[in-house]
């Protein structure tokens, strides 16, 4: 796909823009994320953290969430006196309540900001809040190319393992486009780190394996699971009841979704409610959205192949509303079997 054509004061501002100092973004963002864990970890004891607060145009805001967002605006607040920056998050809502980006510091135009930070501060809120499974902090960082940023321009993310109450560790990680991904296994004791290894898997089936589709919630879990079952037929032959070939996995969090084939556990996922509730003539209901794909730029500099879902590139507008359907894939390999399947799967439907 061509990337929309910058115009006016927007062409020469592309023409001239410096590259962003990677490294001192990749700090200041891990530094951002340990503050979260800090204040996860410290407030969960002390808040009812299921109780809901308000909805948003992308998603329910529980109270967990909701303890996190004085302490990202003043995050930003402060980055922003050495680098004005637009950050786009969920809840930022602008007076017709639509969901909007905010500019930093107070008063800068839109157009004069360097970098867009987009950042779901909590992927996973629903198993962190009942401590059933760890969350993830997710940010991206783009250069500024006003309303046609998209997803595809993000050069630098990290993303930070949010623990739940049993957890001794986390894992944070990160990337810069072109240099590949990297990360670290922090002990939450003592805060060292041990390097950890980004390696995913090199097996050319799914058998034996994780892989899954998305199928957290009612509305689109007829067709996931369908589509889950013709994948397997076509791969591994007849279901056989007594025989578990293939496992499911069905982790709420876009961000540790592809953690898990980054690191080699899972060897294929998708999330694809979006073509679910288009094919069943439904409005467009809760689904994974661009902020959640936030550190997507880890998962392919680590080497997972990632699609939109039917073969095209994962991509979309810099927000937190727009659909995004999405496909992960270990390696090339599976890529070229599970691919076909499911658009013939699509096709049918």
């Amino acid at each position: 796909m061509q990337a929309p054509r910058c115009v006016n004061w927007l062409s020469n501002k592309c023409k001239s823009m410096p590259p962003l100092d990677s490294p001192s973004i990749i700090e200041r963002l891990i530094e951002l994320q340990r503050a979260i864990r800090a204040e996860v970890i410290r407030s969960r004891a002390a808040i009812q953290a299921h109780a809901v607060v308000r909805d948003s145009a992308a998603d329910t805001i529980y109270k967990i969430d909701a303890t996190i967002e004085p302490l990202l605006e003043d995050f930003c607040r402060e980055w922003s006196r050495a680098l004005p920056l637009i950050l786009i998050a969920e809840g930022l809502e602008s007076e017709n309540g639509i969901e909007a980006c905010k500019v930093f510091p107070q008063g800068t135009r839109e157009q004069d900001a360097v970098i867009r930070l987009i950042v779901d501060p909590i992927d996973g809120t629903r198993g962190l809040m009942y401590d059933k499974r760890a969350a993830w902090s997710l940010a991206g960082v783009a250069p500024n190319k006003g309303s046609m940023t998209r997803l595809s321009d993000i050069e630098i993310a990290v993303m930070t393992e949010l623990p739940t109450t049993k957890m001794g560790y986390a894992d944070v990680l990160w990337a810069a486009r072109g240099n590949g991904a990297a990360g670290v296994r922090v002990d939450l004791a003592n805060f060292d780190q041990s390097p950890l290894q980004l390696a995913p898997s090199t097996a050319t089936t799914i058998d034996h394996g994780f892989a899954m589709i998305s199928n957290f919630f009612p509305g689109t879990k007829v067709l996931a699971s369908s589509l889950m079952e013709f994948i397997a037929e076509r791969l591994t032959g007849a279901a056989n009841v007594n025989r578990a070939a293939v496992f499911d996995d069905q982790y709420i969090s876009t961000g540790g979704q592809m953690y898990e084939i980054i690191v080699g556990h899972d060897r294929f996922n998708a999330d694809l409610r979006p073509l679910f509730y288009r094919m069943q003539n439904q409005p467009m209901g809760l689904c994974c959205h661009p902020y959640d794909c936030a550190a997507a730029l880890i998962a392919t500099e680590a080497g997972v192949h990632l699609t939109n879902g039917t073969g095209g590139p994962l991509d979309g507008p810099l927000d937190t509303t727009s659909p995004i359907s999405w496909a992960g894939y270990a390696n090339e390999t599976l890529r070229r079997q599970i691919e076909p399947v499911i658009r013939e799967f699509l096709q049918r439907q």
